[in-house]
């Protein structure tokens, strides 16, 4: 069993594992990742990346100081992982468009701005004048405009795989198509039973997405999590239609990606692992995209696909160690910012592994028996 003893095993390998393993190799620890498809192959591959610490929050959240402080870590990590592994990150800091496109989405934009506006002098509002000024393609129909200078871009699946191969690189060890199907706690280390035999760690973390409720669910804790389909396409132009990423308030987004390629993004339909692409969904998506940059009609079609999201109950991620296991992380729920809170995750269950605590950030709210039902076993 000692060559299949690690200190801790993560289980789930997207980008918030994939992240946390690269923060737990970094400081020594021997850990292994267990993943019951591809490294990525599932929400975090499929999202669009943007890093919208100011664009998603409108009002006073837990998750923003979470968010402000990710966000900033993004250079850093760009460049370290670029070091380390070769894979440019595509990290874009050309800031983001948030807009409107009917007057009871603009008075909701409106208090969006003076929301910031309080505490961020970097925020602007732009009139439709200066917006065009700033970017010519969009729409001179818009009911109102936001420009948020710091909320940036990354591509999705590159950050993960980058994550994943720089954990590695550390002595991090990786097993795609391994599925957890139980684990037991036997005297102070954990035996995890998986479709490829069995392995024990000293600590194990749980972030797999939205699957992670099905694992937790055998430990004798329910949490309010659910899935949520979003569906994404690709479209390319023979020219760069917009530099800023441009998001409106009715959820539709649009980010630059390389190559002239468009990212447009998302529908979202809750309570399914149903990954099929749909022409309602696709048609939707469009007409949102052509009313925010009508040009687009023009692009040429280049692919869809969807990404199976973990949302919670009240909107905020699952961080802490699980209610009635010791030494039983959890790290799940983090919705549509998990590439956002990907860095900061990382850090903050790596320090309560290796028990330093979570510093200044309180983790109170994202607590696992906030609206959860535990079973005593």
């Amino acid at each position: 069993m000692n060559g299949n003893h690690y200190d801790v095993a993560i289980i789930g390998g997207g980008v918030v594992g994939a992240s946390i393993a690269f923060q737990l190799a970094k400081r020594q620890f021997r850990v292994i990742v267990l993943e019951k498809e591809r490294v990525a192959g599932q929400a975090s591959s499929a999202a669009g990346g943007m890093l919208g610490a100011q664009s998603e929050f409108s009002n006073e959240s837990p998750l923003l100081p979470l968010a402000l402080k990710s966000r900033a870590m993004f250079p850093s990590i760009a460049e370290e992982l670029k070091e380390m592994t070769g894979i440019d990150i595509g990290l874009v800091q050309k800031g983001m468009l948030k807009v409107a496109v009917t007057d009871e989405e603009r008075e909701a934009l409106q208090r969006h701005y003076e929301f910031w506006k309080k505490f961020d002098g970097s925020a602007r509002w732009l009139t439709i004048h200066e917006a065009t000024e700033m970017e010519p393609n969009v729409s001179c129909d818009l009911k109102g405009v936001m420009y948020l200078p710091n909320d940036g871009q990354v591509s999705a699946p590159d950050l993960s795989v980058a994550f994943a191969k720089a954990s590695i690189v550390y002595g991090a060890e990786w097993r795609e198509y391994t599925e957890v199907v139980n684990f037991l706690k036997e005297g102070k280390t954990y035996l995890l039973y998986t479709n490829h035999g069995t392995m024990a760690a000293d600590a194990i973390v749980i972030a797999a997405g939205a699957w992670s409720a099905q694992i937790l669910e055998r430990t004798g804790i329910s949490i309010p999590m659910y899935p949520v389909k979003g569906e994404c396409l690709f479209v390319k132009t023979e020219r760069p239609l917009v530099q800023a990423t441009v998001f409106a308030k009715n959820g539709c987004y649009i980010v630059p990606k390389k190559e002239n390629k468009l990212l447009i993004g998302a529908t979202s339909t809750p309570n399914t692992f149903d990954k099929k692409v749909s022409v309602q969904g696709i048609k939707r998506l469009l007409e949102q995209a052509q009313q925010l940059i009508p040009s687009i009609r023009h692009a040429e079609w280049e692919k869809a696909w969807t990404g199976i999201r973990p949302q919670t109950g009240d909107g905020l991620p699952y961080i802490g160690v699980h209610p009635e296991y010791e030494r039983v992380w959890i790290a799940t729920g983090h919705y549509r910012n998990g590439i956002l809170l990907s860095p900061i995750t990382g850090v903050l269950v790596a320090d309560l592994i290796e028990g330093k605590g979570s510093g200044e950030i309180d983790l109170a709210p994202f607590s696992v028996t906030r609206n959860s039902h535990v079973t005593h076993l």
